[in-house]
């Protein structure tokens, strides 16, 4: 039997962390007046346990294996999401398990969804925990999709490993090599963020909030109109450029840190990815100017807006974009499932993989005309074997399939077709509105039934982990072969 001690012992740290960032809703709560025990008392129980994990195994071998990293990787994330949904128990807006579950969930996997009816009087610490929580869940996936998730062969992430030599032993030493670097340049974003927020017409707590919330990619808002509720050209710009910003791959920031000044306008990932934003905006103004649409809604900068929120999987809304159409609607569905750049905060298949599926059916009909021919995928000037392929495409059908199963569960549940297609997409692809009256940009997940928000739930982090990093801890034969 493996030793799993460092695996217990990284929980420990995580929750002493999480414990400590509850203190900072307190002090907030101490400025406006509301002191209670919402987060007093999980405050306390989150750094208990993690002092007992961590004391308890000090004497961890500080490696690594393979089966060790899938485990971390789940029980970090469902732990954080957990003990994250305490302050919304305790809290006076008097939400249920399951509610304040969701909604910490939402939080960690930067999805954005919400089950708070009116955020516009909610207390002002659960605001900053849930821009919080999402802050600390956008730095997390990019540390683990550039240390953890590479190594571990999840769906082709083995792409994006900083060294070609790395192994499954020196994932802990790696990431403590290049996690400082990381959480340098996405604290130092974040701060730049609140900065021109704040100059544009944001108090001091509406930056800071959303500054987390932006370049987490999370689209966690303090009021009920989302970012339109300020409308502010300068504020939805700033968004803009920062949602972007968190788009790129943060391993890009390292290479230009090192010298690859080129680095943003060579990478094929980085440049697909603005020509799909550029497509995209284009195509969806075009359509609404011909629906004779009048500028003073529907301009360049409320589509621009919406086009880049729902790609990257951020959620913040301007518009109600439920009343542009049915084509638009269409196709914010079909945005939610490509999803922003790996290795950033933004969610979904992921660019790099949509290419890879593009090129892998060029290659086929390549071979169908010239049956003896020899031809090699080649991304990014790499050659793309086929047992790299075989991970890419099985991620994407898994993708669909869970995605089909997810909508066939709020199906049952009693949703409409609209919100259960759209609600599934959001869920697995960790955008946050979804389609429709009931959970579209003007509504949001309150009124789902419990048996819904626990399958959203589970499609939230399923989405977020890269599926592979849950489902392979379910299969036996994983086990046994290590």
């Amino acid at each position: 039997m493996s030793n799993y001690k460092t695996v217990f012992f990284t929980l420990g740290i995580l929750q002493i962390v999480l414990g400590v960032s509850m203190t900072i809703p307190i002090i907030v709560q101490y400025i406006y007046n509301d002191l209670d025990s919402s987060f007093i008392g999980p405050s306390i129980i989150c750094i208990i346990f993690g002092v007992l994990f961590f004391l308890s195994n000090l004497d961890h071998e500080k490696k690594l294996n393979l089966p060790q990293a899938f485990l971390l990787t789940t029980l970090s994330w469902m732990g954080i999401a957990l003990f994250g949904s305490l302050p919304f128990i305790f809290s006076s807006l008097e939400l249920s398990v399951t509610d304040s579950i969701f909604e910490s969930m939402s939080g960690i996997t930067t999805t954005g969804s919400t089950v708070i009816t009116n955020l516009n009087d909610a207390p002002k610490a659960i605001l900053l925990w849930r821009a919080i929580l999402q802050w600390l869940g956008g730095i997390g996936i990019i540390l683990m999709a550039i240390t953890l998730m590479p190594i571990m062969k999840v769906g082709g992430m083995q792409l994006f490993k900083v060294s070609s030599n790395d192994t499954a032993e020196k994932i802990l030493p790696k990431s403590k090599q290049i996690s400082v670097r990381l959480l340098i340049i996405y604290s130092s974003l974040t701060i730049l963020c609140a900065f021109f927020y704040k100059i544009f017409g944001m108090n001091f707590f509406d930056s800071l909030t959303h500054s987390m919330t932006t370049i987490a990619t999370g689209g966690f808002s303090n009021y009920n109109q989302s970012i339109g509720y300020f409308d502010s050209p300068s504020i939805e710009t700033t968004s803009i450029v920062f949602i972007l910003l968190g788009s790129i791959p943060f391993i890009a920031y390292i290479k230009f840190l090192n010298g690859d000044r080129k680095i943003f306008f060579s990478d094929t990932q980085i440049i697909a990815f603005f020509k799909i934003i550029a497509f995209s905006i284009i195509l969806l103004f075009i359509y609404l100017i011909i629906k004779n649409k009048s500028f003073i809604e529907i301009n360049l900068r409320t589509v621009s807006f919406n086009v880049i929120s729902i790609l990257t999987g951020t959620g913040y809304v301007t518009k109600d974009f439920n009343q542009w159409g049915n084509f638009p609607l269409v196709f914010f569905l079909i945005l939610m499932f490509i999803g922003g750049c790996a290795g950033s905060t933004a969610c979904g298949i992921k660019i790099f993989r949509v290419q890879l599926l593009y090129l892998f059916l060029v290659n086929q009909i390549k071979k169908t005309i010239y049956p003896r021919g020899v031809f090699v995928v080649k991304y990014d000037n790499s050659n793309i074997d086929d047992k790299f392929m075989a991970s890419v495409i099985s991620f994407i059908y898994l993708y669909i399939i869970i995605f089909f199963i997810l909508t066939s569960i709020l199906s049952l549940s009693g949703l409409d077709f609209v919100s259960s297609i759209s609600g599934a997409a959001t869920s697995i692809s960790n955008v946050g509105p979804g389609l429709g009256e009931i959970i579209g940009p003007e509504g949001n997940f309150s009124t789902l039934s419990n048996v819904s928000k626990w399958a959203l739930s589970m499609g939230m982090i399923l989405g977020r982990l890269e599926l592979f990093a849950i489902l392979v801890l379910l299969v036996p034969s994983f086990w046994r072969k290590y």
